[in-house]
């Protein structure tokens, strides 16, 4: 399930974000390994707190632990109106720019094509975690073996471009800018918490979803050095830079218009793959919050056929579809990561304090602690300030969002409280 959250949509757009705030190649697989590194420790922190804490949620219940429901209740907030719907949204609608490579389509027939496409993986999901699992497994087996066959083919096929043009013309290498291409490429690497979030319907969760996430997270890093090399190896870096579709431009290259359509191909089974993962692990998220006294009951109501939490599933894809009508691709992705690193940062300090409480025995014990999760709490600080220097409007927009779920919070818990006495 890591695998196939994770390869969807972006590392098939992100590289040309990337080119364009880093000059060179080198800089270029940098930050595709500082990204692969980041996500790592996150993964090691994750795997060791779902280890100790097996719950539906994951982040949610790590974050529950560690500094209280509110804590957790925010996460939850942000996942629902930002982040998390808004990575349904932003993998929908890849899925429906290479989709009008296949069919051609302007701007509000992709929409549409997203939304459909979110409304169908919805009703799978809804229909039981069985059929879930079973295509997001399919999908998984045939997104990894293409994204292999489409790194050898253009690394034997491709003409290398010459060695001046894998720079970008005229961008000086910053630390603003390396960091603004970190946060395209963390956004490519997104998902990887969310195996954690259906821990109670998973065997053995505190030894497989370690498991998962750590061969996961290295396999996932490999591909992605690999497909970016590939890139690198045929295209010139304006050619990237200037690319909706490095993928597609990179085959094109190298096989003609043929290859064009085979890479819409492969990207169109990616998406709906990593799509798949998001729809499934969501609803598990507000189901936890519903059933731990957060969210509306019916949140929590289970389907009595199909096993599934299927008030959450419909609601989740209703403001995903309204996402999609309403957002660009970039202003959906960089909210999310902004958002989303605010909170890993506090998951992993989190872990410092959780292992001195009485009782805490994980089942998997995380390396060089405290050093890694000091050193991943201090890189999502820079992630999050730089992004609020960069871009002030969008980061005050998406802390906006996070903050005025505090005050939902506090009402909700205050007429929760009102309904136990009455009751």
């Amino acid at each position: 399930m890591v695998v196939g959250i994770i390869i969807g949509a972006s590392i098939f757009v992100q590289p040309s974000l990337i080119t364009a705030q880093v000059p060179t190649a080198g800089a270029i697989h940098a930050v595709w390994l500082v990204a692969g590194a980041l996500t790592l420790v996150g993964a090691l922190v994750c795997a060791e707190l779902t280890s100790a804490f097996p719950k539906s949620g994951g982040v949610y219940a790590f974050l529950r632990e560690g500094y209280g429901p509110a804590a957790g209740f925010l996460w939850g907030w942000a996942m629902f109106w930002s982040v998390h719907t808004g990575i349904a949204a932003a993998i929908a609608m890849i899925f429906a720019r290479f989709a009008a490579e296949l069919v051609p389509m302007g701007d509000a027939a992709q929409r549409v094509a997203a939304i459909v496409a979110v409304l169908a993986l919805s009703v799978v999901n809804y229909g039981g975690v069985r059929p879930g699992s079973a295509v997001q497994t399919a999908l998984t087996i045939a997104k990894v073996g293409a994204v292999a066959a489409l790194a050898a083919v253009l690394f034997t096929l491709g003409e290398r471009a010459a060695p001046a043009a894998t720079a970008a013309p005229g961008t000086p290498l910053t630390v603003q800018g390396f960091l603004l291409a970190l946060v395209a490429g963390l956004f490519a690497f997104g998902g990887w918490h969310m195996v954690a979030y259906a821990a109670e319907e998973t065997r053995e969760p505190e030894k497989t979803i370690p498991r998962a996430l750590l061969i996961g997270t290295v396999l996932v890093t490999a591909c992605y050095l690999a497909l970016n090399a590939a890139y690198l190896h045929v295209l010139p870096a304006e050619r990237m830079i200037a690319s909706t579709a490095v993928a597609a431009d990179a085959a094109d290259a190298v096989l003609g218009r043929g290859g064009r359509a085979v890479t819409a191909v492969l990207v169109v089974v990616s998406t709906l793959g990593a799509l798949g993962g998001v729809i499934l692990a969501g609803p598990r998220l507000y189901y936890a919050m519903a059933r731990d006294g957060l969210l509306f009951g019916a949140l929590a109501d289970v389907h009595p056929r199909y096993g599934t939490p299927h008030r959450a599933v419909a609601l989740q894809a209703a403001w995903a579809t309204v996402l999609v009508a309403t957002n660009t691709y970039g202003a959906l992705f960089r909210r999310a990561v902004y958002t989303e690193w605010l909170f890993f940062g506090l998951m992993a300090v989190s872990l410092l304090w959780l292992r001195r409480r009485a009782g805490y025995a994980p089942a998997y014990r995380a390396p060089l602690v405290p050093v890694l999760p000091v050193l991943f709490a201090l890189a999502s600080g820079a992630i999050v300030v730089n992004e609020m220097l960069r871009e002030p409007r969008r980061s005050a927009g998406g802390l906006a969002i996070v903050l005025a779920g505090l005050p939902v919070y506090l009402v909700w818990r205050r007429v929760a409280a009102a309904g136990r006495m009455s009751a």
